[in-house]
């Protein structure tokens, strides 16, 4: 649920949220001449001045939100789909624009990787406007780029620049992923490394966790490509770079299958190994019950107190009784070796 979104004013603080709503923002001049912007060059309607332009919003701030809303001219269908709590990487036409959402590798200090950020996205011919709830360093890699001097020259190559930049930061940590599986495999051939079947399901859980965004980010950039294509929103060199995306992302999805499967196999072998090992233990034991089976019963039956034990008055009895123990174990033994029992 979307709400209210507070009036629109040129002062951060008088966001509700105390929240700045304004990150980062470049209008593009017909030249390709990139001009940093302020908040307060949005709200002032200054933006028309521009070609186009690209606005990195904080997708908390009420005050990003009631622009949103009043101001920027994207009817409230597209803005709740742009603000709303969950989203899945998707791509929908809608009227002249795109409604676009992406994730990217969680890479802020102290968060979990596989707790990927949406990326959120409106983008039209002569607009792309990008939200987000936490740091996504992918927006500051493209913005690193427009200041260093390499400016897209249209809204869909800032798009492309912006797909390329959110693989770059995932194929480093999925690779990271792979290094750690193999890890897992030379542990388990290590017999001195007892490796918990707690670390083996706490790692596929943060395989699934990735591959459950990275394989519908995959089917949207397609879908991206194959709208913005047929719309004409991409040139030729965006449409390259897009596809190249898709076929890396899709290359990192299979990536995170083939770790899944591997780590599965990993922990079935673990498992073997656990029950191997008991099965040993019992057997240790069926062995030594076997054995001592007939001395319990030779025990058993000369311990009654009753008349008529053989042996009671003799001195040599109990050497003897130890001595046919010691003999029917030996036999007991020689005969398992026989059968390849032990």
């Amino acid at each position: 649920m979307i709400i209210e979104p507070a009036p629109v004013t040129n002062a951060d603080s008088d966001d509700v949220l105390g929240i700045d709503p304004f990150l980062f923002g470049f209008g593009f001049a017909a030249d390709g001449t990139a001009t940093p912007l302020k908040w307060e060059d949005v709200i002032s309607g200054d933006l028309a001045a521009y070609s186009r332009v690209w606005l990195h919003l904080n997708r908390l701030s009420r005050q990003a939100q009631g622009w949103l809303y009043r101001k920027s001219g994207i009817d409230k269908v597209a803005v709740q789909s742009l603000l709303q709590e969950e989203t899945r990487p998707r791509s929908t036409r809608h009227g002249n624009g795109f409604l676009i959402n992406l994730r990217g590798v969680n890479l802020n200090a102290g968060a979990a990787l596989e707790d990927m950020i949406a990326l959120r996205m409106w983008a039209s011919e002569g607009m792309l406007i990008t939200l987000r709830s936490r740091r996504v360093q992918a927006a500051r890699d493209v913005e690193a780029l427009i200041k260093a001097g390499e400016t897209p020259a249209s809204t869909g190559s800032l798009l492309a620049a912006l797909a390329n930049a959110l693989t770059d930061r995932m194929e480093p940590e999925i690779a990271t992923f792979d290094e750690h599986c193999d890890g897992y495999e030379d542990d388990i051939l290590d017999p001195e490394i007892r490796l918990g079947r707690a670390t083996l399901s706490e790692f596929r859980r943060k395989v699934l966790a990735l591959r459950r965004y990275i394989v519908p980010q995959r089917e949207a950039l397609a879908q991206l490509v194959r709208e913005g294509s047929a719309a004409g929103f991409f040139t030729d060199t965006d449409v390259l770079y897009l596809r190249e995306s898709v076929d890396r992302v899709t290359r990192l999805a299979e990536d995170l299958d083939a770790i899944r499967e591997r780590s599965i196999v990993l922990q079935e072998q673990v498992m073997e190994e656990r029950s191997d090992m008991m099965n040993q233990r019992l057997f240790v034991l069926s062995i030594l019950s076997a054995v001592f089976l007939p001395i319990s019963f030779v025990t058993g039956l000369f311990g009654v107190n009753v008349g008529g034990i053989p042996g009671v008055d003799s001195p040599m009895a109990f050497a003897i009784l130890v001595g046919s123990l010691a003999l029917a174990t030996g036999i007991m033994l020689a005969i398992f070796r026989w059968r390849r029992w032990i």
